[in-house]
């Protein structure tokens, strides 16, 4: 086997190696439903191996059927997660022999399987890194899951480096244009291509995502309270949810509170804020006297290298992640201290661009000029409705592999039990340039 073909049978293991721990715990945690919003973790742990039989062993290596039988009640589309529950799934014993089944085949197809051929599925191992990223991606469901299950003992923990120095609240980002998207990163999503010049005037952004301590000003100063910060759906939103504060927080004895993995512990006000949706974000902003930065601003931000006229695959340049740079791959379950990671720091300055929480822009998501639907419709296509906001840069559930500058998540504007925060941009005025 190759080089390249044992990067990717590396991958393949780590990915399912999560998926493995994040299910280990007693049957009925697994079979139950925790909220309405998610699937059943056995649902779950059973569609990664289903979706890797379809699209490694029968669409790349034209493999028969394993399990035709079960290919409806795996399929995202539908069945949507509320149903979930009443579909006779395989149960937790099954699900990991169905799993570890179709994994031994998979192996045997990417012993066997020409990388370098004309098949775009086969061309640069692309069908292993849409699997790959997929089980990542349901990884990261998983543990949004197992916090809503409100069970302690089920997610490790870790730990991380300080709070970095004091440094300036935010960052000039002067007009001009840059490329956004790609056409060169071979495990890239459709929705990702094609790249595209975009021209943009300049503006200011945070250098660092909003942190729990400012966020709490805008809950103590009455922000849920006051109509004059939210716009019409997020009052409408507000008032549907009583929502007061972030999701998991609660007030007592005079500070706030946190439940995370089941476990109450003080809010770190040190740490970017975690489970606010769009409409808290986008009245905090307003609040604030800011907006949430455009999804082609926060790209720029993050990974536009004017000096050299080119886009990078991380804000500190195309090397992979590590341990002095980002909050990625569940090293802790939690994000970083604010300013952990100035290593990490894009070329104009901005930190924690990747990473510890997924952050909210004021974008919509829809596709790029030229866009072309591959390798299923269903991936991105069916999703640009003008009524999911793009969320940029992962989070600390966030593998590696997942992650990148021009990556994009979208989810409904109401939706915070995601590990989702925010950073906010303002406009610059004309004598800033």
């Amino acid at each position: 086997m190759s080089d390249f073909k044992e990067r990717i049978a590396a991958e393949l293991t780590a990915a399912r190696s999560r998926s493995i721990a994040y299910t280990d715990a007693e049957d009925d945690l697994l079979v139950r439903q925790h909220s309405p919003l998610m699937s059943p973790l056995v649902w779950d742990l059973a569609h990664v191996g289903n979706y890797e039989e379809l699209w490694v062993l029968r669409q790349a290596g034209g493999i028969a059927p394993l399990r035709p039988e079960i290919d409806d009640m795996y399929d995202a589309f539908r069945h949507p997660r509320a149903d979930r529950p009443s579909l006779p799934v395989l149960g937790p014993g099954e699900a990991r022999h169905y799993i570890g089944g179709v994994r031994g085949r998979v192996l045997d197809v990417l012993d066997e399987i020409d990388l370098h051929g004309p098949d775009p599925l086969h061309r640069d191992g692309f069908v292993f890194g849409l699997v790959i990223q997929h089980e990542h991606q349901h990884d990261e469901t998983m543990l949004a899951t197992l916090q809503l299950s409100g069970q302690a003992g089920l997610v490790r923990d870790g730990d991380l480096p300080p709070a970095g120095p004091p440094g300036p609240a935010e960052v000039f980002v002067p007009p001009g244009s840059f490329v956004m998207g790609t056409a060169t990163r071979p495990w890239a999503y459709d929705n990702e291509r094609p790249a595209h010049r975009v021209e943009l005037p300049g503006y200011w952004i945070d250098r660092l995502p909003v942190g729990n301590r400012a966020y709490a000003d805008f809950v103590e100063d009455g922000g849920y309270d006051d109509p004059r910060w939210w716009s019409g759906e997020g009052l409408h939103w507000l008032r549907h949810s009583r929502a007061f504060a972030p999701l998991f927080w609660r007030r007592d004895g005079g500070r706030w509170w946190r439940t995370r993995f089941g476990r109450t512990e003080p809010v770190p006000m040190d740490e970017p804020v975690q489970h606010v949706c769009w409409y808290e974000a986008d009245a905090y902003a307003r609040w604030a006297g800011r907006r949430l930065p455009t999804e082609a601003e926060w790209e720029r931000a993050c990974g536009w290298d004017a000096e050299a006229e080119r886009a990078l695959l991380h804000p500190w340049g195309d090397d992979a992640p590590g341990p002095g740079r980002a909050n990625l791959g569940h090293r802790a379950a939690r994000p970083a201290p604010l300013g952990a990671f100035p290593a990490g720091a894009s070329p104009c300055g901005t930190e924690q661009m990747i990473g510890d929480v997924w952050e909210w822009t004021g974008s919509w998501f829809l596709p790029y000029p030229g866009f072309r639907s591959f390798p299923y419709p269903e991936y991105s296509e069916v999703f640009f409705d003008s009524r999911h906001r793009v969320l940029r840069g992962g989070s600390w559930a966030s593998d590696p592999a997942v992650v990148r500058t021009t990556f994009r998540n979208w989810d409904r504007p109401a939706r915070r039990q995601i590990f989702s925060g925010f950073r906010c941009a303002r406009s610059a005025r004309p004598e800033e340039g």
